[in-house]
């Protein structure tokens, strides 16, 4: 069966308003969907709010084997509301 014609991947995704284990399932998803479309350098949006989300994808993707390295988002990227990261 011919593959269906889908939309390029985003280079972001959003984990906003979602529980940390939605939040985490939908990023290694996004990761690994990201890395088979070959994107090198992705934006993963989850707010300020309470820091929760943050911090649990960070720790996520310290040790995901597809993530090269991460980073705060700097200033016009969306400052800590926002990670970068690079893909290996």
């Amino acid at each position: 069966m011919p593959k269906k014609n889908l939309p390029p991947l985003s280079d972001e995704v959003r984990l906003r308003q979602l529980t940390v284990d939605e939040a985490l399932l939908k990023l290694d998803k996004y990761l690994n969907d990201a890395f088979m479309a070959g994107l090198y350098r992705v934006k993963v949006i989850h707010g300020k709010g309470t820091g929760t989300i943050r911090q649990a994808a960070r720790s996520y993707l310290a040790q995901h084997p597809l993530v090269k390295s991460y980073r705060a988002g700097g200033y016009g990227e969306g400052g800590n509301g926002v990670t970068i990261v690079e893909l290996a």
